[in-house]
């Protein structure tokens, strides 16, 4: 499965806008991108979309190539100070859904 982040500094004072954005939903259909995971973390002055599953590539060629995924951020543009980057996952920890110590204690 794949992770990527986008991250993207907001123009001062874009941060209701923002939030108005998030609230709609995302701008394409995740289930159609073969998305697991869609997340967007939102700071004063920064925000985070983060992608999982596995197609995520496409969607990041999409985007980064100006093709029709382009279209659907666009009314994220205008909030944005300089350009977006791309951040890619270097550590990720998981628990595990049944960890060694399971049952270890008369369960």
């Amino acid at each position: 499965m794949q992770r990527v982040a986008v991250v993207a500094t907001l123009k001062p004072g874009m941060v209701e806008r923002a939030r108005d954005l998030i609230a709609k939903g995302p701008p394409f259909d995740p289930e159609r991108l073969d998305l697991q995971r869609h997340a967007v973390f939102l700071s004063d002055d920064l925000v985070v979309f983060v992608f999982e599953g596995g197609r995520v590539n496409v969607l990041v060629r999409t985007v980064s190539r100006g093709g029709a995924g382009t279209a659907a951020f666009s009314d994220w543009q205008p909030l944005f100070e300089g350009i977006p980057r791309l951040a890619k996952e270097e550590y990720a920890w998981e628990r595990s859904e049944h960890p060694a110590w399971a049952g270890a204690w008369g369960e």
